[in-house]
């Protein structure tokens, strides 16, 4: 039988033993490499700390710090003014990722050069080489930390609230939307880990998706940019079968575009399919003939097209970092309205804008009510330059138009007893309208959501005017191509009861205004979008009907400079 040598419980050296046998000085260096192994880095003293007084005078010590002080004022003392971009006095990982992040703002139509104000490498390079002394290196890291800080403020600015801001610049940029209200310096503390958030600070992501649609758009274009972009067609008209070498360089033209471009001088099916796909885009009827707009199209450079792009993704800067569930939506240059249930889309349809010289107001508000067979109140502009000349010489002129006048208790006035030659005053106290029915401009519905513009939707009489490609014709307002439609969907939970479409045109037979509360109030967006994407980096764009894109362009790219 073999013995077991190992004895069954632990061997523990009696301590006074060991002191016996080693001495007190082997027990002394024992006891002080364990305290060593045990303090390490962290016996390395306690992080420091900040001041108002310092930030303030590190941030606008800086030109390119300076806007951003009340940011980084705000992010220290929420946090007692401790150090954000330390743990144990190394450098946390999410101060690289955010300078590599910095490094790419090319690929968001932003310059990396203005957000790389701070050698950070030689910084980083000092912090790591240390220092004995306790007060210089504590001021190193103050140092680096508030730099960093004052670097994402600088960048996100930018990046999330956009370069050039419109409340900043209300002379220059028409957009009344809705603010994009984010605070920076909580998205700081969400990159730290030290707060969550819905939203993707942490992944120095964007906020909307439409924005990450046009990112991918512009690294297409630029790459096409890069290979040579391509050539102006020749101003020849192309139909569909027909041959020549303006059809090679139209195939030339549209190789960036097409799977298999294919070679030849016929204009074959595929070639066709892909001008039919790029009129869709750019909004054209999609009949395949290459000629007037289509080929104006085809023939903007691609670098215009990028500066497009570009300044698309800056005004979705501008856009609340997120819609409600439910709303409306109208892309002015687009000439579409979509309802959004849900964070869905539900229904779209055409609609007419207000011409070049009336533009329709960039804006949000709530809609309110829905009113059926409605007045229409003949605005003092149109009054003044269209009506009064003719109610000069013929105060009846307003019977045959269908139209009244009441005083500002809607009592009936008789147009003959005005001095039309008055109707320009400020202090003009009659409303000229026109009765509802079929010769009305409103049409048989409006939608209103109050605001000081005196801008709302409603339905048309000119129903032939939807066909157009660009509809631009009204004075400010917005026609839907279905009313009724519309109504009935916003109606469906109003007060009293749901509306049905029975209902609804019950309702307008009677020629009698009907104004019926929705149930809730529904935010109404007005915006003004020309480039959008989908995930693939297809691109839609339109005109700059209104010219706001040309504005944008030179406050954008000279801050680029």
């Amino acid at each position: 039988m073999k013995q077991n040598l190992l004895p069954e419980q632990p061997f523990h050296f009696p301590a006074k033993a060991l002191s016996r046998r080693l001495g007190p000085f082997f027990i002394l260096m024992i006891l002080v490499a364990g305290f060593s192994m045990h303090c390490g880095k962290k016996n390395r003293g306690p992080q420091p700390t900040l001041d108002s007084a310092y930030i303030v005078r590190y941030m606008e010590s800086e030109p390119a710090f300076r806007d951003q002080v009340i940011w980084a004022k705000n992010f220290y003392r929420e946090r007692n003014f401790k150090l954000g971009w330390f743990k144990d006095h190394e450098i946390r990982p999410e101060a690289e990722e955010m300078l590599a992040v910095i490094s790419k703002a090319a690929e968001e139509g932003l310059d990396p050069a203005d957000y790389q104000v701070v050698d950070f490498g030689e910084l980083f390079k000092q912090h790591r080489k240390g220092t004995r002394d306790t007060s210089k290196r504590n001021a190193l890291e103050r140092r680096i930390d508030v730099a960093l800080s004052a670097t994402y403020f600088n960048w996100a600015s930018d990046y999330y609230r956009g370069l050039v801001i419109p409340r900043e610049n209300p002379d220059l940029i028409d957009w009344d939307v809705k603010r994009n209200k984010i605070k920076l310096h909580k998205a700081l503390a969400t990159i730290l880990k030290e707060r969550e958030s819905k939203y993707g600070y942490a992944e120095f992501s964007p906020l909307h998706e439409e924005y990450s649609h046009l990112k991918t758009a512009l690294a297409r274009y630029r790459k096409i940019e890069a290979e040579g972009g391509w050539s102006s067609l020749p101003a020849v008209t192309l139909k569909p079968g027909d041959q020549g070498p303006g059809v090679a360089a139209l195939r030339q033209r549209m190789k960036y575009f097409m799977a298999e471009p294919g070679t030849g001088e016929r204009y074959d099916d595929a070639l066709v399919q892909a001008v039919k796909t790029f009129q869709k885009e750019n909004g054209l009827k999609p009949d395949g003939i290459v000629s007037g707009d289509t080929r104006r199209l085809l023939n903007v450079p691609v670098r215009e097209r990028i500066n497009q792009i570009i300044i698309n993704m800056e005004r979705w800067r501008w856009i609340p970092k997120s819609f409600e569930a439910d709303y409306i939506m109208v892309n002015i240059p687009e000439f579409r309205l979509k309802v959004v249930q849900d964070s869905q889309e539900v229904m779209s349809m055409r609609v007419i804008v207000g011409k070049e010289l009336n533009n329709t107001p960039i804006f949000s508000d709530k809609m309110e009510y829905v009113v059926l067979s409605p007045y229409w109140n003949i605005p003092q502009t149109i009054l003044v330059k269209e009506l009064v000349p003719n109610l000069l010489r013929d105060p009846g002129y307003l019977s045959r138009l269908d139209m009244e006048v009441i005083d500002a208790n809607k009592n009936l006035i008789d147009p003959y007893s005005i001095d039309w030659s008055t109707a320009a005053d400020k202090n003009f106290r009659y409303i000229v309208r026109r009765r509802p029915g079929p010769k009305n401009d409103l049409g048989d519905v409006k939608f209103i959501f109050p605001n000081v513009d005196n801008i709302y939707l409603h339905d048309t009489p000119n129903d032939e005017l939807f066909n157009q490609d660009k509809r631009g014709f009204s004075h400010g307002c917005v026609r839907v191509e279905e009313p009724i439609k519309l109504a009935e969907y916003l109606l469906r939970n109003a007060r009293g009861g749901a509306w049905s479409r029975e209902r609804i045109l019950e309702q307008i037979r009677k020629r009698e205004e009907k104004f019926v509360p929705l149930k809730e109030k529904l935010p109404v967006y007005l915006v003004y979008f020309t480039a959008w994407a989908d995930e693939k980096g297809n691109v839609h764009f339109r005109d700059d009907i209104y010219g706001h894109d040309r504005v944008l362009k030179k406050q954008y790219f000279a801050r680029l400079k």
